[in-house]
Parts: C-alpha cells; sequence; structure tokens
C-alpha cells in the first residue's frame, strides 16, 4: 500500500494488531486486510534459573509488552505520522505449555513455571498411564498433577490455571478463555466436539478424591474458544495496560489467545491436514496435521491441535539455538578483543553460512546442544558440551556445522518415530523461526537431516507475531461461514513466494552418520547431568 493508503488505514482503526511473547523475544506487528506489515516493534528478555525453576517475572511480562508496543507505535508515527487510537482486532500469543495458578482475588500462587522446566516426569509417567494418552513434562496438568503429589499447600487455593497468552488476554479482556491449540497443552482434547476430554478430566478428579481439594478440574481451566469466535474486546484497563500514555482506546475485539504452535502452524499456512510446518529457535518443533489418530502412544510425541481444532502430531524439543547463540556470543567477544568490530547477527550469519564448507558428517565432531532438560532423551537437566576425537578435522567450519546439527539432532531421533512407525503422510514441510533467519542455510540442512523437502516463505522471518495477527485479523475479515483454510489461501498466501530445499544425498548421509555420534554421546551428556552440579 502507499504511504498516503496505509496512514489513512491506520487513523481509520482499520489494522490489526498481533504479539507473541518468545522465550527470548516480546515481538508485536501491525497489519493490513491482506496480511503485509505496516510496522512492529520487539523487546529482548531472558527467562530465569531461580531456586531450579525456569521462570519469567510478571512485571517482566508487563515491562516486555509495554515496550513492545510502545516501539511499535513510534514506528508507525515515524513512517506515518499517525498514532494508533483504535485498532481493528488484536490478538496474543505466547510459549505453550507451563503452570500459571491464580487464587480467588487473581493472585498468582507460586512463580510462573515455564515449559522449560523437567521436574514434573513422575506426574507426566502416571498420567500418561492412566489416561493412556501422552502427557509430557511441560504440560500444565503435568504440573498440577506433580503439584498435589509434592503435597504443596497452594494447590487448595487454586481458583484458575491457564497459560501465558491466557493470562494476558485475562487481564486484557477479563475473559478466562484459551485458544483450542493452546489449550491442547494444556489438557488433552477431545478432537471430534472440540472440548477437553471429559472422561479424562473425571479421571483425574476421581484420581485425587482422597485428597479432598475444593475444587474440579473442569471448574479451573480456561474455557475453549476456536479460531475466528469471540474472546472478548479490550477492556478500559486492559488498554492502559498495553498502552500506559492512553493513546489506544478500548473496545477492539481479541481473537483467542494461542500458543506459539498454533501462531506457527497459521504464518506457514500449515492448518490444513497433511500439511506441516518446522519452528526453530529457543526451541525446536515439528507440527504435522493428520488424517487420523496415532496407532499408540508415544512418549515423543505430543497430540495437539490446530487453532481450529484439527488433531496434530507434534515433536517438541526443548534445546535448539541457545548453544548456538552462546558461542556466537564468545566469537563475537574474541572477535571485539583482538580489535575487530563484530555485531551477534554478523557472528551468527559467519557460523551459519560457513556451516556450508564444512564436511557433511562434521569431521568427527559432535555437540550436545542440552542448556535444559530433554524428555525425548530422557535428559532431566542440561549440560552444553562439545567434544571430539584427537583425529577429528576440528575446523571453524566443521565445528559450526556440528552446532547446527546438534539443533535439529533430537529433533529428529522424534520425527523418525511419527515417520517410521506411524507413517504419517506430510504433502508440505515450512520452516520459521531464527533458525532459518540465514538465507538458504537452515532449511538446506533440516532438509538433509529430516530427509525431506523444506520451504521457507518470504513472510517466515516474520513467525510468531504475525500469525496471532492473522488470527485476529480472521476474526473480522472472514467472510461468513469460510474456514481459516480458505481465509489463508485465499486473502493472505495466494501471492506468497517460498523457496524449497530438496534433500542432499550427502547431507543426508553426513547428518546420519552425525546423528550416530549424537546418539552414542547421550550416556556422556546423562554423566554430566549427574556430576556437575
Amino acid at each position: 500500500m502507499e504511504r498516503n493508503e496505509t496512514a489513512a488505514l491506520i487513523r481509520g482503526g482499520e489494522a490489526v494488531f498481533g504479539l507473541e511473547l518468545g522465550s527470548t523475544r516480546i515481538k508485536a506487528v501491525l497489519i493490513g486486510p491482506h496480511g503485509e506489515v505496516l510496522a512492529s516493534g520487539s523487546y529482548d528478555w531472558e527467562n530465569r534459573l531461580e531456586q531450579g525453576v525456569w521462570t519469567y517475572h510478571m512485571d517482566d511480562v508487563w515491562h516486555g509488552i509495554q515496550e513492545s508496543y510502545k516501539n511499535l507505535a513510534a514506528s508507525v508515527e515515524e513512517k506515518y505520522g499517525e498514532k494508533i487510537t483504535h485498532l481493528k482486532a488484536l490478538g496474543f500469543s505466547a510459549m505453550m505449555h507451563g503452570y500459571l495458578a491464580f487464587d480467588r482475588e487473581g493472585e498468582l500462587l507460586v512463580p510462573f513455571r515455564t515449559w522449560r522446566n523437567t521436574m514434573t516426569e513422575e506426574a507426566a509417567a502416571d498420567l500418561t498411564s492412566r489416561f493412556g494418552f501422552n502427557i509430557p513434562q511441560r504440560w500444565s496438568i503435568a504440573h498440577l498433577h506433580q503439584a498435589i503429589l509434592n503435597n504443596e499447600p497452594h494447590v487448595k487455593d487454586i481458583a484458575f490455571i491457564t497459560t501465558l497468552a491466557g493470562y494476558v488476554h485475562w487481564k486484557l479482556t477479563g475473559e478466562k478463555v484459551l485458544g483450542i491449540g493452546d489449550a491442547s497443552g494444556m489438557f488433552p482434547i477431545d478432537s471430534e466436539h472440540n472440548v477437553y476430554d471429559s472422561g479424562m478430566m473425571d479421571t483425574f478428579d476421581i484420581l485425587h478424591k482422597e485428597h479432598n481439594l475444593p475444587w474440579r478440574l473442569r471448574d479451573i481451566l480456561p474455557q475453549i474458544r476456536l479460531a475466528g469466535e469471540d474472546a472478548g474486546e479490550l477492556t478500559d484497563a486492559g488498554a492502559l495496560l498495553l498502552d500506559p500514555t492512553g493513546t489506544l482506546k478500548p473496545g477492539a475485539p481479541l481473537c483467542p489467545p494461542e500458543g506459539d504452535a498454533g501462531t506457527g502452524m497459521t504464518a506457514t499456512n500449515s492448518v490444513r491436514v497433511r500439511t506441516g510446518n518446522i519452528s526453530a529457535g529457543t526451541s525446536v518443533f515439528a507440527m504435522i496435521v493428520l488424517e487420523k489418530a496415532l496407532s499408540k502412544v508415544h512418549t515423543e510425541i505430543d497430540m495437539v491441535t490446530t487453532p481450529t481444532g484439527k488433531p496434530v502430531a507434534m515433536v517438541h524439543c526443548n534445546n535448539c539455538t541457545s548453544d548456538i547463540n552462546a558461542w556466537a556470543g564468545l566469537f563475537k567477544s574474541f572477535a571485539e578483543l583482538i580489535g575487530a568490530k563484530c555485531s551477534m547477527p554478523q557472528a551468527l550469519d559467519t557460523m551459519f553460512f560457513e556451516a556450508l564448507k564444512g564436511d557433511a558428517d562434521c569431521g568427527g565432531l559432535v555437540s550436545c546442544n542440552y542448556f535444559s532438560g530433554e524428555p525425548i532423551t530422557g535428559m532431566e537437566e542440561g549440560r552444553p558440551l562439545f567434544m571430539r576425537l584427537p583425529d577429528s578435522a576440528f575446523t571453524f567450519q566443521n565445528f559450526a556445522r556440528t552446532q547446527l546439527y546438534s539443533a535439529m539432532a533430537t529433533l529428529k531421533i522424534g520425527m523418525d518415530i511419527l515417520i517410521e512407525k506411524e507413517h504419517a503422510e506430510v504433502d508440505s514441510l515450512l520452516g520459521h523461526g531464527g533458525f532459518f533467519k540465514a538465507k538458504g542455510v537452515g532449511q538446506k540442512l533440516m532438509a538433509g537431516a529430516l530427509h525431506t523437502p523444506v520451504s521457507v516463505m518470504e513472510t517466515a522471518g516474520e513467525g510468531g507475531p504475525w500469525g496471532m495477527a492473522l488470527l485476529a485479523s480472521y476474526l473480522v475479515n472472514a467472510e461468513d461461514g469460510e474456514t481459516l483454510e480458505d481465509y489463508l489461501d485465499k486473502n493472505i498466501f495466494a501471492e506468497a513466494k517460498s523457496e524449497t530445499a530438496e534433500p542432499d544425498e550427502t547431507d543426508m548421509q553426513g547428518f546420519d552418520k552425525f546423528l550416530e555420534r549424537y546418539k552414542a554421546t547421550l550416556p556422556v551428556e546423562k554423566s554430566a547431568v549427574e556430576t556437575l552440579k
């Protein structure tokens, strides 16, 4: 759109806003009627490890949201000479899973326990057995069950539990609701009726009858909403929470809050059956929209849903780019010490592009990138490790390739189960997230690792916040009865450009050799967890 046209659209309150709280960055985007990004704003933050718990403080949540919005609003005023006073719709998403428990006064009972924690092994295994359904450690119900098993005193005072996105939405609208995709990471979903599984809820309540809890599970979970359904509107207090200057006025509708899995599916147009996507950043997960249910329970594979409730198989790994970022920071520091100017983007780009020049099998090097625990491989905690044999080809190129391979290794272990044992069919696999930012590198190596073509759209860099904005746009711009799939195809992705990397035979063979070394290294990683305290 032309500048004057865009300015008029913003002035008329026709722009749509989306924000996502990621693991290391909070980003907001403003879009037009066809998904075009008009402006963005972001804020960097980090989780904290406090008393053995990975957490974020709620003050940090609101500070980050406000800073992201402020930066976006400043960009809008600079580009178009307009202040944002009204929005057509809003949507908020965040990291899925975790545990946020509140009492009747709305006070947080214990510090936020994020998806990254691996403290619920006992609870997750118990519920998986009782439900006949895989309950990963990071799911909200596993955290709740573990808190009960641990006799934590706060449990009796619970009035409401939710996710980070659900919390933000609640404070902005007063509505205790959750998009079905995010809800599917709290508790199993009955995909035929798009509700929490009633039988499993009864099983949970019966299981804890002896504890004489003053609540039933169905009374403390957020209500489920599907994409396109009403989820409340921005209140006076909510508008001031988002924009403390008071410039933004209340009243705009909000779409159901979603998790980063749902926004990733939306941002890559992977909400139809037989489509899939890979989100690779601090964590990495691959999602395939299934034609049929899995034949059996696999603890390595989660069952979640699309934002409209279709069943999705998800392979989720806690660790992806954190170790790459740590090494890039080290190289940046070294460069500065010898008088060379080097930014983090330069250091990262150098690692990624030089990795393509390394040996296909990394010359015998191996790295385990576990900053935190990794349930797929049975690790309760993480200890990043790098190893080599005395005769390994220790070059920078091989080292860089090793770090990128390590970021994909655990994902490959999980995907092999889905593809080889469950014979899941996928027509397209799209990548998004920081791992794919260096053009052509991440997708080429990912295609080799997974033995599957991987595409990256031009819009992939927008990621989850853009996907959230698209869900908000669907709420207010879709025609009556128009499905999310059709809306995205017709209005957003009709002319989208993408590049596809076919799996290269040399890359496939090289990664397979690396993966053998990686698996052989896991006992060393386990020993490091046990001995390095």
